[in-house]
């Protein structure tokens, strides 16, 4: 599939046997809302950061537009994108970089063609207010990406805890209910208990008229891209914090369905090498960096550093991987499914722990859906199957790991043992 973007109507470049055509800010064809906060920082946006924007959205649009089920193995899809950029020579020299880390995130084969643009009367009109603005100006130390997850919760108070430094969090919602309304709930928590103010936290919306698919890999390239944007903007050298637990963020397939396939390489560590790789070319002085890489969701749990403060609030955070498909059955209240692997892993942590989770689940006994079923016998054959003697050959299953290969190993056995434990105590 050929996607031609277009960011003004004056633009009539027509890509080669194009597919789509999508105007950035043609609300008929892509809705975001990025422009639509001032953000009051240091300097303007680095273009290139601007061109990385873009890029992201670009391909979550495409990632949105085109179904699997069209791919050539019903999975993998070839997507070409013609983008124009504020910094051609750069994205010509990082194209191969851009394509094989997009390969590896969303498994699909993508190609860039690159021209040459200039900034948009819209983006001129933002850099002009702001350089003439006299408001106070906003810094900040670091920024942590904040989901409304329980990770991304339990890194926040982490944070918020033990680091003098002023924390900007950023956090990215689609449609639909199970992100945003947590994302809100938990904004309100964090700066009653700790006097923050709204403007520490940036919440943005991206989406495509007419998406079909809902694997999404690539959102996470687009929620990072946010944050490395307003980064930018501090002129200086920031850390990123990226809270996942080292369990997940390595991918490996639990289970012997599609569950695994399922899930996604948010924070696989070849990923986030690659993107840091893109980081460092680029030049823009963003280090990525995720604290619990070595910790399974229970440890980061036992280990908060406001535990009391986590268990309040623990029914807050979503972990579900299809929260509002509880819809389907006329729910009205918004549900953890109980059964999707980070639902389990969840469960499991929360479990590991020793607290009391007030959280709603669909299904989380295994025996109302059918789906609920199947994913139970498959988490159990994977559970028995299970070989830890072998695990450092099967944290190379979801993509390369070239370093601290015993942590790696550990981590895997232990977030294994977490699963084997809480689904052990179920039947």
């Amino acid at each position: 599939m050929i996607i031609n973007y277009i960011f003004e109507k004056q633009d009539s470049y027509t890509a080669p046997n194009q597919n789509y055509l999508i105007n950035f800010f043609d609300n008929k064809t892509f809705s975001f809302t990025f422009w639509n906060n001032f953000h009051k920082m240091k300097s303007w946006y680095n273009e290139k950061s601007l061109d990385l924007l873009y890029i992201s959205l670009a391909i979550f649009a495409a990632d949105r537009l085109i179904k699997r089920d069209d791919g050539y193995d019903n999975w993998s899809r070839n997507i070409t994108i013609y983008i124009p950029v504020l910094n051609l020579n750069v994205w010509n020299n990082n194209k191969k970089l851009l394509e094989d880390m997009l390969g590896f995130l969303s498994g699909d084969n993508w190609k860039f063609e690159f021209r040459k643009r200039e900034l948009t009367l819209i983006e001129t009109s933002h850099k002009e207010k702001m350089e003439k603005s006299k408001e106070k100006i906003e810094d900040y130390d670091q920024i942590c990406m904040f989901s409304g997850g329980l990770d991304s919760f339990i890194g926040a108070i982490d944070l918020l805890e033990i680091s003098k430094k002023n924390t900007m969090f950023v956090s990215h919602y689609g449609g639909g209910k199970g992100t945003k309304e947590y994302q809100d709930v938990l904004k309100e928590k964090i700066i009653g208990k700790y006097d923050l103010e709204v403007k520490n936290f940036n919440q943005f919306f991206a989406k495509v008229v007419n998406g079909v698919e809902d694997t999404t890999r690539t959102r996470s390239f687009m929620f990072f891209s946010h944050a490395i944007a307003l980064a930018t903007m501090l002129n200086k050298k920031v850390d990123i914090i990226i809270p996942e637990n080292g369990f997940i963020s390595l991918n490996i397939p639990s289970t012997v369905s599609r569950i695994g396939t399922s899930s996604t390489r948010t924070t696989h560590p070849y990923y986030l090498k690659l993107l840091q790789q893109l980081l460092d070319n680029l030049q823009l002085g963003i280090k990525l960096k995720n604290p619990y890489q070595f910790y399974t969701k229970g440890e980061m749990i036992k280990n908060c550093k406001n535990i009391g403060f986590l268990e309040e609030n623990i029914s807050n955070t979503m972990s579900c991987s299809h929260p509002d498909s509880g819809r389907m059955q006329g729910e009205k209240t918004t549900k953890h499914c109980g059964y999707c692997l980070p639902c389990v892993i969840r469960q499991a942590a929360i479990k590991k722990a020793g607290i009391k989770d007030s959280s709603l689940y669909r299904d989380s006994k295994f025996n109302i859906f059918d789906i609920a079923k199947m994913n139970y016998n498959s988490y159990r054959l994977g559970l028995e199957k299970f070989n830890p003697k072998y695990a450092f050959m099967s944290i190379q299953k979801s993509g390369q790991i070239s370093d601290n290969i015993e942590k790696y190993s550990d981590i895997y056995i232990r977030g294994m043992n977490e699963m084997k434990e809480y689904i052990n105590s179920l039947k």
